[in-house]
């Protein structure tokens, strides 16, 4: 059985880069050149943020995106489209638009991922909540182990939310990707299982709890950090409970 996650790189996307500074974390904004101007109009920012930390990511482990496979795990997904899809359907006077209808679908982004880099490779798209990031990372364990190890690509991400849906989420946007391996050639660090804790055994940091309030891809924060500081430990994977941890390995 496989004991262990190779991380290759990580790479972090979040348009307001100054709600990461208490974390001193590097983060990119939207590289718009990334999609060409007629998709990228048709995009939502959940898809441009977690395209430019996904290609990121792979650029830095120097993988081939046309051969990738890559799970996707946002809470929301294209909630700006699906909400403003949901607000006409009591008109029954306006026609819903086929763009928007087709761009709300929770795995918008990873097709559009898959258009750009003419990538054939299977893609699954996940949400569990508080627990998406943790289940992100099981989901890529459990394809590397059925497939016998490999590379995968998880990109976590979630845009801005209409306010008046389930404040306080939704009220920074934040995307961040990795490339995982079975191997440890050329990982900048390594992580195993993510486990539940038994009980709260961890003192989980003021400004992270509320960032990833707001933010739930913001769960990946701890991840992040560790590999910056190359500091191993148990790293927590959400901020309720169940609480979900992994053992990180410098």
């Amino acid at each position: 059985m496989m004991k262990q996650l190779f991380i290759k790189s990580a790479a972090v996307c979040c348009p307001d880069a100054e709600v990461l500074v208490p974390f001193k974390l590097h983060s990119s904004d939207i590289d718009k050149s990334l999609i060409p101007a007629g998709m990228r109009r048709r995009t939502s920012m959940t898809t441009r943020m977690a395209i430019t930390a996904a290609k990121l990511a792979c650029s830095q482990a120097n993988s081939d995106t046309q051969n990738l496979a890559s799970v996707f795990a946002s809470l929301g997904g294209e909630i700006q489209v699906t909400d403003a899809l949901c607000r006409l359907l009591p008109d029954d006077n306006e026609l819903l638009s086929p763009t928007q209808f087709h761009n709300s679908v929770h795995n918008t982004t990873a097709g559009y991922w898959g258009i750009l880099n003419q990538c054939q490779a299977p893609t699954t798209a996940i949400a569990a909540a508080d627990d998406t990031f943790a289940m992100g990372l099981i989901e890529v364990w459990a394809q590397l182990q059925q497939q016998g190890g490999g590379e995968r690509l998880l990109v976590c991400y979630d845009e801005l939310w209409p306010q008046y849906l389930a404040p306080p989420i939704g009220q920074v946007a934040f995307a961040c990707a990795f490339v995982l391996s079975s191997e440890g050639e050329q990982s900048i660090g390594a992580m195993t299982i993510p486990q539940v804790l038994s009980g709260n055994q961890q003192d989980l940091q003021p400004e992270w709890l509320k960032l990833t309030e707001s933010a739930p891809a913001a769960a990946a924060i701890p991840l992040l950090l560790a590999l910056q500081s190359k500091t191993a430990g148990s790293v927590p994977l959400n901020i309720k409970a169940p609480l979900w941890a992994t053992q990180f390995v410098a």
